[in-house]
């Protein structure tokens, strides 16, 4: 089996060791034997949509500054990069968003300076920039149990009526360090605030995104073989008993 990973702008959205996300990702994949590939798609290229082996299995989406989000709001409209996301997701096909690139994947992004900022509409929320920044660790219990994860952001993020959020906060600020909520998810798509990196320290949240992407590419059930993650979930645990 193979898998293709998108890293969706990956030279202009990837602060506080996003891309470790992507490392989690290949290296739990390749223990298991499954072949993968990882497609950077920033500015000036684009999505495949069609063609055997060519196709994205599985789409991430990292965080940025403001300056950056501004050009990758206009490329995501102009080039239609975010009509075709949404329709990936429409079909199933996995992706996590993490901090912008959860910002954009919203309604709107309102920042302290400068215009509003055009999302693609796939999550029910807009995001406004506060006046604080919300840092520290973040511990939610969420339907893969409990997550751990570091949130930097200024950003507080409403979500609309019908959103499903990823999950509840213990321990941090969430979305709006207001309403307990955090992230939020559509279909088999995940937007949060979690950096940390998200996925090394919540190995069934990779897991379970590598599951998905298979499934959906190859269109029966998969189950992964299991790997040996001792270490992996001393770390979640220590965490966990020490953030929330």
């Amino acid at each position: 089996m193979k898998l293709i990973i998108g890293y969706l702008y990956a030279d202009l959205m990837n602060i506080y060791g996003d891309t470790g996300n992507i490392i989690a990702l290949r290296k739990r994949a390749e223990w298991r034997g499954i072949e993968v590939e990882i497609k950077q798609i920033s500015v000036g290229d684009r999505i495949p949509t069609s063609g055997v082996g060519k196709q994205i299995d599985l789409y991430f989406f990292g965080g940025g500054q403001d300056q950056q989000q501004g050009v990758v709001a206009k490329d995501l409209g102009e080039s239609g990069k975010g009509k075709v996301i949404t329709s990936e997701i429409e079909r199933g096909v996995p992706l996590l968003s993490i901090c912008g690139g959860y910002q954009l994947l919203g309604e709107y992004y309102k920042p302290h300076k400068g215009p509003k900022l055009p999302g693609v509409g796939l999550f029910g929320a807009y995001t406004v920039a506060g006046d604080k920044r919300m840092i520290g660790n973040i511990t939610i219990k969420s339907m893969f149990g409990k997550l751990v994860g570091f949130e930097n952001h200024s950003g507080k993020t409403y979500l609309k009526k019908g959103s499903t959020p990823l999950g509840m906060v213990i321990k941090g600020f969430g979305n709006n360090g207001e309403d307990k909520t955090e992230g939020c998810t559509y279909k088999n798509a995940i937007g949060c605030y979690m950096h940390g990196s998200l996925l090394p320290k919540n190995p069934k949240l990779a897991d379970w995104l590598l599951k998905k992407a298979l499934e959906v590419k190859y269109g029966k059930e998969i189950e992964l073989e299991p790997l040996d993650d001792e270490l992996e979930s001393q770390a979640h645990q220590n965490a966990i008993r020490r953030f929330g």
